[in-house]
């Protein structure tokens, strides 16, 4: 699944929303789960699923505490999204740059 079909969904970016909040290393999957069915309304597999989604395609880690699975932001899924988003960049910032150096051009 291409990056952005993973980051286009509100229910997928809100749960990487919560992964990635300062001053929590972890979430469980009941505690994400539990927060997205408030906000969301969906059911508990429909949760796994986005989260299954986010880790197989490198937005998510998982690891095993027992009987908890710990969910992590996982940055390599957003490297390729870096790497399409700069080619944009790029373009825009040698767009800025005037060609001639003369004011009247920079006006």
């Amino acid at each position: 699944m291409h990056a952005f079909d993973v980051l286009g969904d509100p229910v997928r970016r809100r749960i990487l929303e919560l992964l990635a909040e300062a001053g929590k290393a972890e979430w469980s999957s009941g505690a994400v789960t539990e927060i997205i069915q408030g906000e969301f309304g969906i059911t508990q597999p429909a949760v796994s699923q986005h989260l299954r989604v986010l880790r197989d395609n490198g937005f998510a880690t998982v690891r095993a505490d027992g009987t908890r699975r710990l969910y992590a932001v996982d940055a390599s899924g957003l490297r390729e999204v870096d790497h399409w988003l700069a080619r944009f960049r790029r373009e825009s910032a040698a767009e800025a740059i005037p060609t001639t150096g003369r004011d009247e051009d920079i006006r």
